[in-house]
């Protein structure tokens, strides 16, 4: 398959590409259009996360560090260790649960309360709900949502300018000086601190809107199991890791070898499929099926595994629980399921989320 419709049918909907891939290659294969090896068992690619000594994130070509310097997800062993020791204290589950729940339902319940039939669930939604409570989270509350959006949205596009091979915009190194400026302004004690910020910025916005969105989808395109969840809401937890493992918020992570790895070679890109490892049919009896009962759903890599593993994942864990709950309530359904599908080659959400509601504010 040439290089250009590859990359076009990954980002549309690379599942089966991903499944012919595994069963024609095995756990490992070179992907010229991507320029890496590509991990697609989920048994090789804990191998790869476990091992920081072989396969590290600790390269220059790791754009992300160029624009926000050195921080947890550029660095390994025991920089790495010290530069995320302080958040992860942070972000513990227990911690997470008694300083951001009141938070968490209120701004959901404010949110959805706002949405009308037509409207687009994932901006106006999920989107704006990660935003919210990552704000918060940064000590950033009184700078506003809007103003620490246009700082991400700067720093998104030179992470992407800079992996496209293009030079760092103005825009982004701006964006960036001045999320540095207010988090300082706000308690910050140092750049090592502020750098890990903006990495927990990233990814409080970008995979947690993704994974509410991508829940939401999920259970709107699957009448059946949606029932289920409305009779047993018990079941929504488990919905939320069955989501995930079927539709990753990030759909790859990539490392870099440092050394021979069969057939890996030393200076190799190697980007891990979670999308394919979480369908593995080694792990998961019929894996492209959406289970809200499913007994192993939580053996999702949608999180990733390892000393990189999301320092956020319970706090984007309770944000699921709660959008969702809250959303759901109101009775929704898809304007357009096609429109809706998830969409993306790396980060992979819907385009849009158009919901009609049932309840009587609609």
């Amino acid at each position: 398959m040439a290089g250009a419709p590859l990359l076009d049918v990954l980002e549309r909907d690379p599942h089966s590409a991903l499944r012919e891939l595994r069963e024609r290659e095995g756990p490992v294969a070179w992907v010229p259009a991507l320029g890496a090896w590509l991990v697609l068992e989920r048994a090789r690619a804990l191998e790869v996360m476990r091992d920081d000594a072989t396969f590290t994130v600790q390269d220059e070509r790791f754009t992300t560090g160029r624009v926000v310097g050195p921080s947890m997800l550029t660095l390994d062993g025991a920089e790495h260790a010290r530069h995320r020791a302080p958040f992860a204290r942070r972000f513990r589950r227990a911690a997470v649960l008694e300083r951001f729940t009141p938070l968490v339902e209120d701004e959901a319940a404010r949110l959805a309360a706002g949405l009308s039939s037509g409207d687009d669930a994932r901006r106006g939604f999920a989107g704006p709900l990660a935003a919210a409570i990552v704000t918060h989270a940064l000590g950033l509350q009184d700078v506003g949502v809007e103003r620490v959006l246009g700082w991400y949205d700067a720093i998104v596009a030179a992470v992407t300018d800079l992996t496209a091979g293009r030079p760092m915009p103005r825009s982004g190194t701006e964006g960036f000086a001045a999320l540095r400026e207010a988090l300082l302004a706000n308690g910050a004690p140092d750049d090592e601190w502020v750098s890990n910020a903006a990495v927990l910025l990233f990814g409080g916005i970008e995979t947690t809107e993704g994974m509410i969105a991508n829940a939401l989808w999920h259970l709107l395109t699957n009448p059946g199991q949606l029932a289920l969840v409305r009779a047993e809401p018990e079941l929504l937890a488990n919905a939320v890791e069955e989501s995930l493992r079927l539709e990753p918020a990030a759909a790859t992570i990539d490392r870099y070898a440092t050394r021979d790895a069969a057939p890996i070679g030393t200076g190799d890109l190697v980007s891990v499929s979670i999308a394919a490892a979480n369908r593995d049919p080694a792990v998961f009896e019929d894996p492209d099926c959406f289970d809200v009962r499913r007994a192993n759903a939580k053996l999702h890599l949608a999180f990733a595994h390892g000393p990189h593993v999301c320092i956020g994942m319970h706090l984007a864990r309770l944000e699921a629980h709660v959008a969702l709950r809250v959303l759901l309530a109101r009775g929704p359904r898809l304007a357009d399921p096609e429109e809706a599908a998830p969409r993306g080659l790396v980060f992979r959400k819907p385009p849009a989320l158009r919901v009609v509601f049932e309840d009587a504010h609609a």
